[in-house]
Parts: structure tokens; C-alpha cells; sequence
């Protein structure tokens, strides 16, 4: 199944709901297998994003369908992008 790595910055709002309700990040989580995603590894991070999560989607219009969904409630801002094995990468060339 294709791979994807999804980056998320919290809002302030975003931030304000994580701290009221730290379970919140998990049931998100189901949130995303419910649109036909999984989340495979989930970190927090220092920096620029707030979260690094490791999603496996059927293909693209499930990950944009997530990205978009996740995205209209205001609390995140989301970027996908696609993972290709390092190994499928280098027999292509």
C-alpha cells in the first residue's frame, strides 16, 4: 500500500484543544481510518511542524480526501507527501 508522510502545524486553536484534551491526537487517528487511511507512526516534533505522522493510503485521492478533511477544521495546517522506498527509488533509474 502507498505510503505517505503527513506534516502538521497546530493553529492556536489546535494547540489550545491538544493541551484541554491530549486524546484528541488519537482520535484523529480513528478519524483517519475511518476516511480509508492509517496511521502507521505518529511523532511529535520540534521545529516547524508540530507532528510527523507515517500514513498508508490505497492512493492519492484517499490522502487528499484526508489532507482536505483534516484541513477544513481550522486546528492544523496539513502537507502530504509521497513516500517511495528507498529501494523501488533506485530500480527505477
Amino acid at each position: 500500500m502507498p505510503t505517505y508522510v503527513l506534516l502538521s502545524t497546530l493553529s492556536p486553536e489546535g494547540v489550545q484543544t491538544i493541551k484541554n484534551n491530549p486524546q484528541r491526537i488519537r482520535e484523529v487517528n480513528k478519524e483517519i481510518e475511518q476516511l480509508g487511511a492509517t496511521v502507521k507512526a505518529q511523532w511529535a516534533v520540534l521545529g516547524r511542524f508540530d507532528f510527523v505522522n507515517v500514513v498508508e493510503a490505497p492512493d492519492e485521492t484517499t490522502m487528499a480526501r484526508v489532507s482536505l478533511e483534516l484541513g477544513s477544521r481550522g486546528t492544523a495546517r496539513y502537507e502530504s507527501l509521497a513516500a517511495i522506498p528507498v529501494d523501488e527509488f533506485i530500480a527505477s533509474l
